[in-house]
């Protein structure tokens, strides 16, 4: 079973950056693609940004390229979100999600995602 646990959400005005940090329990996370998702209220979830477990070939949604950063640090089990220059439309639930692929191939659809965490607020005032 493979468990995803993200954390560092939390307030911040426009402007400023939050990284956030998820971590995956199982030994095999290395298999793992692994994306950024994010809910807003009243909307659905969308695609944030996503890297394969090669860490090689990173996607991003077009509302968050130049901004946000992924990143993954397979020895720790963890893969990186670095939102910087946050806006108030960036307010959201984020959520992390694992999916088994090959080495190079990103996942951007939710129905591709195997496990996904509880989710982390972000709440960015104007």
């Amino acid at each position: 079973q493979v468990q995803l646990v993200e954390s560092g959400g939390g307030w911040v005005q426009a402007g400023g950056s939050l990284r956030l940090s998820c971590a995956v329990s199982g030994r095999t996370f290395s298999t793992y693609a692994m994306g950024w998702f994010r809910q807003a209220p009243g909307k659905e979830r969308e695609f944030v940004a996503a890297i394969p477990w090669s860490g090689a070939g990173t996607y991003y949604a077009d509302s968050v390229k130049g901004r946000f950063t992924i990143s993954r640090d397979n020895a720790k089990n963890t893969v990186y979100l670095q939102m910087n220059s946050l806006k108030p439309e960036d307010t959201a639930v984020y959520y992390c999600a694992a999916a088994k692929a090959p080495a190079y191939v990103v996942k951007i659809r939710q129905n591709e995602y195997d496990y996904w965490g509880q989710g982390t607020q972000v709440t960015v005032s104007p």
